[in-house]
C-alpha cells in the first residue's frame, strides 16, 4: 500500500487496529475485574459463614477472636457490620483522623459511616448472617482498592496511549513539515540561481542588439525585455520563496489591476478578467508584491483551465471594519468535487493530467506562512463555478 496516495484507507486501518486493541484490553481486564470482585464476595461470605458458626457455638472468646483476628486482619476491602440498623463494627473506612479518634458511637462517626453504608449498599448486596431463627445481621462491603485500580487501568492505559500517539502524530507533522519546507527552500534558491545566469547572457545580448543601429527601429527588443522583466520577476519569486521575503505598503487594488492586466493579454479573448474595488480609499498593506502576484496568478490560471477556453473571472476586493481586505476569485467553471475540495491544496495534487499540483500549495504557503492571512475555497459547485477567498489583516 502507499501510503502516500491511500492516507484515507492507512488511517481507516490504523483506527480498527487500535480500537481492537482498546476493546481487546478492556474486554479482558473487565473479565479479571469479575474475577477479582467474586472472589472478593466469596472472602466475606467465609467471613460471614464463620461468623455464624461460632455464633451458633455460642462462644464469647471465640467470636472475639474472630472479629479481632480475622476480620480486622483484612487489609483488602472495607467492611461494615450491622445489626438491627445500628452499625456493630467496621474496617479499611478511610476517615480524617479526628472522626476517627471518635467512639463508635459518637454522633459524628455514625454520620459518616451511614454515608459509607450507602455507598456499600448501591454498590453490592450484603452478605446475610443468621443468628438463629429470629435475628439477622449483614455484612456490607464495598471494592477493594486493588479492584477499582484494576476496573479503571484500561481506561487510564487507553488515554495514556491516546495521548502518545497524538504527541507522536504532532511531531511526526512537524517533522514531515519542516522536511518539506528544507525541499521548498532548497528547490526554490537552486531555481533562482539556475535561472540567473542565462538571464544576465539574455541582458546583455539585448544592450548589444540596442546598441547596433540595424535594430534601432526593430519590434523584436521591446519584446525581447517584456520576457526579460517577466524571467526577472521570476526570478525574485523563487528567491523570495527560499528565504522570509521582504514586505512593503502597497495598492493591493493597483496590484491586482496588474496581474490581470498581465494575464490577460496571455489567455484566450474569450475569457475575461474582471476586477472590483470598492469606491473608498483602500489602506496600504504589507505585502510582497511579486509573490502576492504569483498567488493570483495561479489561482487565475487555475480558473483558466476549468473554463476550457471560454468564460469569466471576477476579482473582488473588499475593506472589512476589523482591519482585513477581502479578495474573492470567482469563476464559472466546472467546479471541484466535494472530495477533492479538502485536497486542492495539498502538494502534489492535480485534476490536470499534466498539472504538477504545486500552484495552490505555494499560494497557501505564500499566503499563509508570509502573509499571515487565509486562503481557503469559500464555495464550489460542480458545472457552475469556484470561488477562492484570501483573508489578510491590515494592522
Amino acid at each position: 500500500m502507499n501510503i502516500y496516495e491511500d492516507k484515507s484507507k492507512f488511517k481507516i486501518i490504523i483506527v480498527l487496529v487500535a480500537l481492537l486493541i482498546g476493546s481487546g484490553s478492556v474486554y479482558y481486564t473487565n473479565i479479571l475485574v469479575h474475577r477479582l470482585a467474586q472472589r472478593e464476595r466469596e472472602q466475606i461470605e467465609l467471613y460471614a459463614n464463620a461468623l455464624q458458626f461460632l455464633v451458633n457455638d455460642d462462644n464469647d472468646e471465640s467470636i472475639t477472636f474472630f472479629f479481632k483476628e480475622v476480620i480486622r486482619a483484612n487489609e483488602i476491602f472495607p467492611v461494615i457490620w450491622v445489626a438491627n440498623g445500628n452499625i456493630l463494627s467496621y474496617r479499611n473506612i478511610k476517615m480524617p483522623a479526628r472522626i476517627d479518634s471518635l467512639d463508635i458511637n459518637h454522633a459524628e462517626k455514625q454520620a459518616y459511616l451511614n454515608k459509607e453504608l450507602e455507598i456499600m449498599r448501591e454498590e453490592h448486596l450484603p452478605v446475610v448472617v443468621n443468628f438463629g431463627d429470629n435475628e439477622v445481621q449483614y455484612i456490607y462491603y464495598r471494592n477493594s482498592y486493588l479492584l477499582s485500580q484494576l476496573k479503571y487501568y484500561p481506561y487510564v492505559q487507553l488515554t495514556v496511549i491516546a495521548v502518545f500517539a497524538f504527541l507522536a502524530y504532532l511531531a511526526f507533522s512537524y517533522s514531515r513539515k519542516a522536511e518539506q519546507n528544507q525541499v521548498w527552500v532548497g528547490l526554490a534558491k537552486e531555481t533562482a540561481h539556475q535561472l540567473g545566469t542565462p538571464l544576465s547572457s539574455l541582458m546583455a545580448w539585448i544592450e548589444y542588439f540596442k546598441s547596433d543601429p540595424k535594430f534601432a527601429e526593430d519590434d523584436v527588443i521591446p519584446e525581447l525585455e517584456k520576457d526579460v522583466e517577466r524571467l526577472v520577476m521570476i526570478t525574485a519569486r523563487f528567491s523570495n520563496i527560499g528565504s522570509m521575503p521582504t514586505l512593503r505598503p502597497e495598492n493591493l487594488c493597483d496590484v491586482l489591476h496588474h496581474i490581470t492586466g498581465y494575464l490577460q493579454k496571455r489567455i484566450s479573448s474569450k475569457i475575461r478578467i474582471n476586477v472590483n474595488c470598492p469606491n473608498e480609499p483602500i489602506p496600504l498593506i504589507n505585502i510582497n508584491k511579486h509573490l502576492f502576484e504569483w498567488v493570483i496568478e495561479n489561482i487565475c490560471k487555475n480558473a483558466v483551465d476549468a473554463m476550457v477556453g471560454a468564460g469569466e473571472i471576477n476579482i473582488n476586493l473588499k475593506v472589512q471594519p476589523n482591519n482585513k481586505l477581502i479578495i474573492d476569485i470567482a469563476d464559472n467553471g466546472k467546479g471541484i468535487s466535494k472530495s477533492n475540495l479538502t485536497r486542492v491544496f495539498e502538494p502534489g495534487f492535480s485534476t490536470k493530467k499534466r498539472g504538477w499540483g504545486l500552484g495552490l500549495t505555494l499560494a497557501k504557503r505564500i499566503i499563509e506562512n508570509y502573509h499571515r492571512g487565509k486562503i481557503f475555497v469559500k464555495q464550489s459547485e460542480i458545472n457552475k463555478g469556484t470561488t477562492f477567498r484570501i483573508i489578510i489583516d491590515t494592522t
